[in-house]
């Protein structure tokens, strides 16, 4: 069944301008399928069709690509080296990431024991060594990251706050977000800066998605 969906991936991929290997694609796809079989028993996502899967969340993930690339290779040499994804559920984008930027090394932290789970069984199946499941909640972590991301997590707030403690000296967070949440930026307040609003075009998906760059304020 997935087969059919290679094609939309690797023009999908074109139109963000992404270089991917035949072996990417391929990882991809077997994520993607991962996705569906553990998705029948641990409920990882509401979305169950496979070409919704592709499109709301593969695609939609690897929209974020490119600009977390280019960010990675405007910071210092030894910084960017390491990316908490925040409340990650079937590991979106974290997996995704973990796939796309071998150099890059993935945490992806959920309070779900069974979501945990499945991105150590992700991590496992497509052979990333750069790519970990952790059980806890994100305030509780102890390690840092140059990069701490989410997706439809929480709240810009909530989200800042309790991953606040895991920021590396010069972090950021890369908050993927759908319509531009100019309500919940209001409410950040003077702790958190808020440097770039990045619009993003999914290809497939006609909805408003944006990345809210931002980084504490000492």
């Amino acid at each position: 069944m997935n087969d059919q969906l290679m094609d939309p991936l690797r023009e999908g991929a074109r139109k963000l301008g992404l270089e991917l290997s035949e072996g990417q694609f391929m990882q991809l796809m077997e994520f993607l399928s991962l996705l569906q079989k553990w998705n029948k028993v641990y409920n990882l996502t509401a979305v169950r069709d496979p070409g919704e899967m592709l499109t709301h969340h593969l695609l939609d993930s690897l929209a974020a690509v490119k600009p977390l690339q280019r960010y990675l290779n405007s910071m210092p040499q030894g910084q960017g080296e390491r990316l908490l994804d925040v409340g990650s559920g079937g590991g979106l984008p974290g997996v995704v990431f973990a796939i796309c930027c071998p150099s890059l090394d993935v945490s992806c932290v959920d309070t779900v024991a069974k979501k945990a789970a499945f991105i150590n069984q992700a991590a496992a199946t497509l052979r990333l060594s750069n790519l970990h499941g952790i059980h806890a909640r994100v305030e509780t972590l102890t390690q840092k990251f140059d990069v701490v991301s989410c997706r439809a997590f929480a709240s810009l707030i909530d989200f800042t706050t309790w991953s606040r403690s895991t920021l590396a000296e010069h972090a950021v967070w890369l908050a993927m977000k759908g319509k531009r949440p100019d309500d919940e930026m209001a409410a950040l307040g003077a702790g958190v800066d808020v440097f770039h609003v990045e619009h993003l075009q999914v290809p497939g998906l006609d909805a408003d998605r944006c990345i809210v760059w931002m980084r504490p304020v000492a």
